[in-house]
């Protein structure tokens, strides 16, 4: 499809049904602030998708692109609460100074960002090998899995985040 003809058809879509999904957004988050901005993310990712010229009912797209978006924001926001609890159990000696909070922060974002759509057991025996720093037998008995799969586990979630590093390169 060209772009003016993707353009055009983007600018109906938006038209026709923006103040729709914002306020369907809303009842279900009771935010508007949250709302917009989730409807605004939902009509950017329509616009670099390029393929508005095979749906055929447009609302049940965005509803799903929204729904994608607001279950990231919601493990985002679960990953922030964490993160927060850890660093206040620290020791007042040991706390980051405010610029490596937001470093660390943006940090655990981008991690989670690489490894988002891996299956749960692939995260988790990513995390345990690389921040616990457990052997693969430690994640194994933890997981209730065999040591290969662990390995596979741990290869994959590797392969992934070398993949979205790649990815951003270019």
């Amino acid at each position: 499809m060209s772009d003016a003809r993707h353009n055009a058809l983007f600018t109906a879509v938006y038209g026709d049904h923006h103040s729709w999904l914002r306020r369907w957004l809303y009842r279900r988050l009771g935010c508007p602030e949250v709302a917009a901005d989730l409807a605004q993310d939902t009509f950017v990712r329509v616009l670099h998708k390029n393929a508005l010229m095979d749906v055929e009912q447009p609302r049940a797209y965005l509803v799903t692109i929204a729904h994608s978006l607001f279950v990231n924001l919601l493990r985002r926001r679960q990953l922030e609460q964490s993160y927060l609890e850890a660093l206040a159990q620290l020791p007042e000696t040991l706390m980051p100074s405010p610029e490596e909070r937001l470093q660390l922060l943006e940090t655990l974002h981008a991690l989670d960002t690489m490894l988002n759509g891996l299956p749960s057991k692939v995260r988790k025996s990513f995390l345990l090998y690389q921040l616990k720093g457990l052997t693969h037998r430690q994640i194994a008995e933890q997981l209730g899995v065999s040591h290969s799969s662990v390995r596979q586990y741990i290869a994959r979630a590797l392969l992934q985040c070398m993949t979205v590093v790649a990815q951003d390169r270019f």
